[in-house]
């Protein structure tokens, strides 16, 4: 049985990397696929483990090889996903998330159009500003332009199946979780699960 491939996206700044983690932590079947980037690690980011960082003309190489299932370019960084690795964990039934831009995101459905989206949003546009400068790591010019995106990125959020709105951390765990929970449930997984059975339940 394949497993099912969730798309995690969201602006910067809307807590995207802390809800996958309560969720990673919670849920030990979802496994996180490591992207390939360019910019420069962040306190406490290790490569291999939060992302491979390589440098721009290395990206390129895997990129011009068709290494990547999907890549986009975001804030002057590039970002990849690893295409063999991915199918491969799904072919053999795991349950794989992504964290991409929208842009990713429209890649990847094409190739798994059963993935199931996920978009996080902040509680509002102040919201997501004060949580910008609360990092404490991106002048005001940086933060002015991550703003600006994401206005632009929150307009696709009617792409995905499913929003969350991360106004209170606990509780938007709570809603990942329950996403991936749900649609482990849906009829096509059970049935793929129990063929047998439901064959049986198929006869007259």
């Amino acid at each position: 049985m394949p497993g099912t491939l969730f798309i995690v996206t969201a602006p910067s700044g809307a807590g995207k990397t802390t809800l996958v983690s309560g969720l990673l932590e919670r849920d030990p079947l979802v496994k996180l696929s490591i992207s390939y980037t360019t910019r420069a690690p962040r306190a406490g980011e290790e490569d291999g483990r939060h992302y491979h960082f390589v440098d721009v003309s290395t990206f390129r190489q895997l990129r011009d090889k068709g290494e990547f299932l999907e890549w986009a370019e975001v804030h002057n960084n590039y970002y990849g996903t690893s295409k063999g690795w991915l199918e491969a964990q799904i072919s053999a039934g795991k349950d794989i998330l992504l964290e991409i831009d929208w842009q990713g995101a429209q890649q990847v459905r094409k190739v798994f159009p059963k993935a199931v989206g996920v978009f996080i949003l902040p509680p509002s546009v102040e919201e997501l500003e004060r949580r910008l400068r609360g990092r404490g790591t991106d002048s005001e010019d940086v933060i002015a332009r991550r703003v600006l995106a994401a206005r632009g990125e929150m307009r696709h959020v009617a792409e995905f199946d499913y929003v969350i709105i991360n106004e209170d951390l606990p509780t938007a765990i709570d809603d990942l979780v329950g996403v991936v929970r749900a649609s482990r449930l849906r009829y096509a997984n059970q049935e793929a699960r129990k063929p047998e059975f439901f064959r049986y339940l198929e006869q007259d």
